[in-house]
């Protein structure tokens, strides 16, 4: 076996990647410390209770465990930042008014979340936790416009759901297969697909107001007018009124020309509480961020607290993102002359990246980008542009 072999969907980041993420890393996260969110570094490891914590069983399978020989309680390696950021909410900071965080950091999963995906994104998010009313979730939703654009990403749309929608109408379910957990499961992968006749077979039974309701679903999607259609086509709930007018909320305050809304859109429906949200760029098949609502995450670290957010994975988003060309660097000679060393001090507190020539390897200079160099001239050492030799 070759040892230089990495698993399979795991990468290298080399410097022209590396140099665009990290690019991206430092200009996100000083865009998000300008609006007020603080900065944390959970830990990559954790047990297993806490990690999984109002994920669902979707996270569930994408996550590496392993035993810790210390304590022999199954450990996990996060496959998702979030629930960490609410434990450190709930459990840490306990704070009592707004609380906006912001973090990044590698993710490991067990499984692809896609076709080509990477099982070891950089995650990198932002959360707002203190907040229930519909603020928090604009908030958040411009935060993301305004990271894509520091990140020079121009969306191609944002799709918007809700999974109040959803809950009111399981709750009106009357068969007892829908109504466990596994039913709701079945109906629940039928509508994120959009299988009409699944969905006919699955609501056979179920009363017509009901029954219609979900039939409705998959073809309520589109610009603002489809939240106009749903209030035609769906029972007169007081849940589904809130959350339609959530959505019209959010309608009004984003560009119509990238607002799209999709009432059968479930992802991440056993995380969510309430507005859901993807971002797209065009001629990308996956979202390039998600977000939304899910104020019960913090229950079990015994603090139920509001909270909305989004996060992206900084490697999708360093694919879009225009091109960082590597900065010049100044060659120095290798010499033990004193001025010399001062020299090169003070042009590096500068900001200029100045790189020593080590002795014998004249012929790979060009490898290291330099376009100028150290000279010494008239009794000092001065910045000339480098001569290439031919």
């Amino acid at each position: 076996m070759r040892r230089w072999l990495l698993p399979e969907s795991i990468e290298d980041l080399l410097p022209a990647e590396a140099r665009q993420v990290e690019h991206l890393r430092r200009g996100l996260l000083d865009e998000f410390a300008l609006h007020g969110y603080e900065l944390v570094a959970p830990p990559l490891v954790e047990y297993i209770e806490s990690l999984l914590t109002g994920s669902g069983r979707d996270m569930d399978l994408r996550t590496f465990k392993l035993v810790d020989q210390l304590s022999g309680r199954t450990m996990g390696l996060r496959a998702d930042i979030t629930p960490q950021v609410a434990r450190i909410d709930s459990h840490l900071l306990n704070r009592n008014g707004v609380v906006r965080l912001c973090y990044c950091g590698p993710v490991v999963h067990a499984l692809p979340a896609g076709f080509n995906a990477t099982r070891e994104p950089i995650q990198l998010g932002a959360e707002l936790y203190g907040h229930a009313g519909i603020e928090a979730d604009l908030e958040m939703v411009q935060l993301l416009l305004r990271a894509l654009e520091v990140a020079g990403v121009q969306p191609a749309r944002i799709d918007f759901g809700h999974v109040g929608v959803f809950r009111a109408l399981a709750a009106r379910l009357q068969s007892p297969a829908l109504r466990v957990e596994d039913g709701q499961q079945e109906l629940f992968v039928a509508l994120q697909s959009k299988d009409l006749p699944s969905l006919r077979q699955l609501l056979a039974d179920e009363p017509a107001e009901v029954r219609d309701a979900f039939l409705a679903l998959p073809g309520l999607y589109g610009t603002s007018d489809v939240l106009a259609r749903a209030r035609s086509l769906l029972p007169d709930l007081p849940e589904v009124r809130a959350a339609l007018d959530a959505l019209e909320r959010i309608a009004a305050a984003v560009d119509p020309a990238v607002a799209g809304f999709d009432l059968a859109d479930l992802r991440g429906y056993h995380y969510h509480s309430g507005v859901s949200f993807a971002a797209y760029c065009a001629g990308q098949a996956q979202a390039i961020a998600l977000g939304g609502r899910y104020d019960e995450v913090g229950l079990a670290f015994g603090r139920a607290r509001p909270a909305t957010g989004f996060s992206l994975d900084l490697r999708q988003l360093a694919q879009l993102a225009p091109a960082v060309a590597p900065r010049a660097g100044i060659l120095a000679p290798s010499s033990g002359d004193a001025a010399l060393r001062a020299r090169v001090s003070a042009l590096r507190a500068e900001g200029e990246i100045v790189i020593t020539a080590l002795p014998g390897h004249d012929e790979d200079m060009q490898e290291l980008a330099c376009s100028r160099q150290l000279v010494f001239v008239e009794g000092e050492w001065q910045v000339k542009p480098l001569e290439r030799k031919v």
